[in-house]
């Protein structure tokens, strides 16, 4: 079964909100009740269907991107999973993944299920293609993944949602690329490598005090400037050798942040039902308001 993650998103996708105002229009047993209810789903209908809309129209409409070839800002990119580093061990199940989120569970004498934790990982992963890598940081991203796992152990309830690896990954969001050379600030790199050796004088007087006096004076400060000049340099260099690093994440304008293990066209199908389920949904509830407004008594 393919499972729908969501922040704020959540219930409005899978029309939990509306079930539950059904049973508070059935608990209320009134005109005015029933009234109320439907005036709140219709608008939840309304604010779903709305972004079911949007998201089928950025993923439609956003083409797919190289990772090689990506311009600077918002895209779509199509790849396999790759840890980033060491391999990510999920919370519950232990298993190596590349993200995770969990919830616990626990019955209560009302046999309701009540949250006793839950959580999800921030750790980067990669989405690799035929060009290259790019570094997907998970923050603030919906996420929309097929793997899950749900158990019961006595009285409570365990679930376990993840990415894995080589999963086939697709992300929407803000693209952008990080030069190592381009960023060294060699004033900067100079400042704190010289800061760093004043924190041990006597290491640095072991290494430029000439004349052995416990000072240093200006020939031999500039003897220590020109030895973190060389280091400076040094790390440029290294730098220069480094890649570029492309980062996929959170758009700052607001805009979708998707990521998935489903292909783009399962996705399209996805929000296309949800946003029909939420029209009929929206109008069910305005001809339900109409049609008691009609009723001379109710109850």
């Amino acid at each position: 079964m393919l499972v729908r993650l969501r922040r704020e998103y959540a219930q409005l996708v899978t029309s939990g909100a509306q079930l539950l105002l059904l049973f508070v229009g059935i608990k209320l047993e009134s005109r005015e009740g029933w009234l109320g209810t439907l005036s709140v789903m219709a608008l939840i209908s309304l604010f779903a269907w709305l972004s079911a809309l949007y998201r089928l129209r950025m993923v439609r409409d956003t083409p797919t991107s190289k990772v090689a070839s990506a311009a600077q800002g918002y895209v779509e990119l199509v790849g396999r999973g790759r840890p980033y580093g060491e391999p990510l061990i999920s919370k519950l199940r232990l298993l190596p993944c590349l993200w995770y989120r969990y919830k616990v569970e626990q019955r209560d004498a009302k046999d309701k299920w009540r949250t006793l934790d839950n959580g999800e990982s921030s750790d980067s992963f990669l989405l690799r293609d035929d060009s290259g890598d790019c570094v997907v940081d998970p923050d603030h991203a919906e996420i929309v993944t097929r793997h899950r796992d749900q158990w019961i152990e006595g009285d409570y309830r365990y679930t376990e949602w993840k990415f894995i690896h080589n999963d086939s990954l697709y992300v929407i969001g803000d693209f952008r690329t990080r030069s190592l050379s381009a960023e060294f600030d060699t004033r900067a790199e100079l400042n704190a490598l010289l800061a760093e050796w004043k924190k041990d004088m006597p290491a640095l007087h072991e290494r430029f005090d000439l004349n052995n006096d416990g000072e240093l004076d200006m020939q031999e400060w500039m003897l220590a400037r020109q030895a973190a000049r060389r280091e400076v340099t040094k790390k440029r260099r290294e730098a220069h050798t480094q890649p570029d690093i492309h980062i996929i994440g959170r758009p700052r304008d607001g805009k979708l942040f998707l990521i998935s293990n489903l292909t783009p066209e399962k996705l399209s199908r996805r929000y296309l039902f949800w946003g029909w389920a939420h029209l009929a949904i929206f109008f069910g509830a305005l001809g339900g308001m109409g049609w008691l407004l009609q009723m001379p008594s109710f109850g």
